[in-house]
């Protein structure tokens, strides 16, 4: 399916290249080189075979593009967040024996006032 599609994709990509290159640009004549607006001053013009054929090239080309964008796409990992384990919590160390009954701490003692 894939391989199929990438073919179409590149078959349609050349033909709409070579398609645009065949078509006569608006205005594209001495006059509008030098600022006239040619053709398109007498407005819309009729759509030809090789516009609508243009049309419908550049439709498929950006549709396979999409499916092909889609198709690569590695979907079997799922969420990041799945997967993730919650960290450890941390707890602070538990006093035992004698420390625990007199209530001291390991931490050093602040300097008495003067």
């Amino acid at each position: 399916m894939f391989t199929l599609l990438l073919v179409l994709h590149i078959i349609v990509a050349i033909s709409l290249v070579m398609v645009v290159l065949l078509q006569s640009g608006r205005g594209a004549e001495l006059g509008a080189a030098f600022g006239g607006m040619g053709q398109a001053t007498f407005g819309a013009t009729k759509a030809t075979f090789i516009s609508k054929f243009t049309t419908g090239l550049a439709i498929v080309f950006m549709s396979t593009s999409l499916s092909l964008a889609f198709l690569t796409t590695d979907r079997s990992q799922g969420s990041l967040l799945i997967n993730r384990t919650a960290p450890a919590a941390q707890t602070a160390p538990v006093k035992t024996g004698e420390a625990a009954k007199a209530g001291s701490s390991t931490a050093p003692t602040a300097p008495a006032k003067k």
